[in-house]
């Protein structure tokens, strides 16, 4: 149906929109799911400590992966840009999926998901990075709040830019964690985090170039 002008109504122009919310909002479950599975794949003997590595880094990863799911899902969502809305929705689906593995092995492992230690302290001067309570790359509470309010190409470059800072301070976590980690499984997810992330900040800033000349 259409108005008087020819223009469909509100309610029609945002039904695509809505039903690729829906639609990757399923796709992150299935993702969790699939998270959950692979950690259960690969039962051990003997299981890491609370106060270890590989502990530490599942913690504090899923918290350092929780904001980059949101980031994703505000791309997937906001962006009339169709690579940073596919790119917004592989980060979120690709991070909820390492979520549920690292919840999953945590739950194994015998572990609550928050430990007795401060955040990073797992990594060799893991407190010097935290900056205002957050981890390394994390966007602020303000930073997050402007990303909501932005639109058009403003928006498409701040995700840029914030998703780039997030994934280089994943990256030097999951670095410590892919030397450090006792834990075989955790040391490959660490290095298939690097890897991932890396591919992405290069894509990311072949986008940037090209939205910002």
């Amino acid at each position: 149906m259409t108005s008087e002008t020819g223009t469909p109504p509100v309610s029609d122009a945002r039904k695509p929109w809505r039903v690729g919310l829906i639609g990757l909002a399923v796709a992150m479950v299935a993702a969790a799911l699939l998270g959950y599975a692979g950690g259960w794949l690969t039962p051990k003997l003997t299981h890491p400590g609370d106060t270890s590595v590989d502990a530490g880094f599942a913690r504090d990863m899923s918290s350092h992966h929780a904001q980059a799911v949101e980031l994703g899902m505000l791309a997937h969502e906001k962006s009339a840009n169709p690579e940073i809305r596919l790119l917004g929705a592989d980060i979120a689906l690709t991070q909820q999926a390492q979520i549920g593995m690292m919840q999953t092995w945590l739950g194994e492992w015998g572990l609550s998901p928050t430990g007795s230690q401060p955040r990073m302290a797992w990594m060799p001067d893991g407190g010097g990075t935290i900056r205002d309570g957050l981890m390394p790359g994390m966007a602020t509470e303000a930073e997050m709040a402007q990303l909501r309010a932005a639109t058009g190409n403003d928006f498409d470059l701040m995700f840029l830019r914030l998703m780039r800072q997030h994934h280089l301070g994943g990256i030097h976590m999951a670095q410590a964690a892919e030397s450090r980690a006792g834990d075989g499984d955790v040391r490959a997810l660490a290095e298939t985090m690097v890897n991932g992330q890396q591919r992405e900040i290069t894509d990311m800033q072949a986008l940037l170039a090209r939205l910002s000349s």
